[in-house]
């Protein structure tokens, strides 16, 4: 079985791995994004798909566009009985999408969040399970029809990165399954009336205010590392936990201090808060934060 594999990321990397550790599926050809710079210095960075395709000594496609027909005529030239594609980048063109089935790994239980951004909405919406589906793509966006779905339990203090590893896993097994497999399984289409969106993350969708403890809490879950959860001030919480879902304080009031953290009240709720990091800061403990600025219970975290 020759496949041609499309993605960026180290979820679609992962999942590469997985493929071409498998005797009896060929990798004949990578595409993936271009590098890009990254860090302060702004070295040129290869995305890890591209990493991993050229250890193994697989030809790596980088077009800016997809859609340009020089680059549609050389994909076409190549030929393959699948086309897999996870966390690419850009959009196939119908004529791609002709040239052999094309199977998306989404981090979803289709047609529930549809977009850039699954695993985050996850978190952010309080999910108890989710998954990956195995999608037969059209000229939509995560549209197709639903091969198959794999779901995983959440639980209610997982963070991204830990749910992402597992998705991951979890995506590499359902890609190897589906390929090996496809003519066994049917092709059902999704429900449209049930589809919900999320869209790519940015840096401030990290603001919070101590309005709902849960819902902070959950921001958190989804958003660390980056963008990070932070006050309209700048401090950012770092390491923070859940205390209570219910009851009703002033927002931002501390209603403790602790050894190693601080319980601050919301309009519905409290969190614990161990770890902050103030702007142009290093990462401290709440315990020196407070004492730094002379905090008191019922003074208010800002």
């Amino acid at each position: 079985m020759k496949i041609i594999f499309m993605g960026t990321p180290d979820y679609a990397d992962k999942i590469l791995q997985r493929v071409i550790a498998e005797e009896n599926i060929e990798v004949v050809a990578v595409y993936t994004q271009p590098d890009k710079p990254v860090g302060r210095k702004k070295v040129l960075t290869p995305p890890p798909v591209k990493t991993t395709a050229l250890s193994a000594g697989i030809d790596v496609y980088q077009p800016q566009k997809l859609r340009e027909s020089s680059v549609v005529e050389q994909l076409l030239a190549i030929e393959c009985d699948f086309i897999v594609v996870a966390a690419y980048g850009q959009i196939l063109p119908k004529e791609i999408l002709d040239h052999a089935p094309s199977i998306n790994l989404h981090a979803s239980i289709l047609p529930s969040y549809r977009g850039a951004s699954p695993i985050q909405q996850t978190l952010l919406n309080g999910d108890k399970q989710t998954g990956v589906t195995a999608m037969l793509m059209d000229v939509g966006l995560d549209t197709g029809d639903i091969i198959k779905i794999s779901t995983i339990d959440v639980a209610p203090d997982e963070m991204v990165a830990s749910l992402f590893e597992r998705l991951t896993q979890c995506a590499a097994d359902l890609t190897v399954d589906v390929l090996t497999n496809y003519e066994k399984y049917p092709h059902t289409p999704q429900d449209d009336s049930l589809a919900t969106y999320c869209t790519k993350i940015s840096k401030s969708d990290g603001v919070v205010t101590f309005e709902d403890a849960q819902t902070l809490y959950n921001k958190y879950r989804a958003f660390t590392p980056w963008p990070a959860v932070y006050l309209e001030s700048g401090l950012k919480l770092k390491q923070i936990a859940l205390h209570e879902t219910e009851g009703s304080y002033s927002a931002g009031e501390i209603l403790s201090i602790e050894k190693e953290s601080i319980v601050v009240g919301c309009s519905k709720g409290s969190l614990r808060i161990l770890r902050v990091q103030a702007p142009s800061k290093k990462e401290v403990d709440i315990a020196s934060y407070v004492n730094g600025k002379r905090l008191k219970v019922e003074d208010t975290l800002s």
